[in-house]
């Protein structure tokens, strides 16, 4: 829905994957968006962790996928 804020936590901090310059960072996080069950989360994020790209979401299980 356009105009919709969207909410999120950043439950847990993993890592920075990249830094790019204009201080932007991508990064491995675990996130909650919209009060839903926290995912895996891979995105840029700005400094003050306000602004974000799109980027990708996988739950546990689709994560534990990957290493079959």
């Amino acid at each position: 829905m356009a105009g919709t804020p969207i909410k999120f936590e950043i439950v847990k901090h993993i890592g920075v994957i990249n830094r790019n310059d204009r201080g932007w960072t991508k990064e491995l996080n675990i996130v909650s968006w919209n009060d839903q069950p926290p995912k895996y989360d891979i995105r840029d994020w700005d400094e003050q962790h306000e602004r974000m790209s799109r980027g990708i979401t996988l739950t546990r299980r689709s994560r534990m996928n990957q290493n079959s």
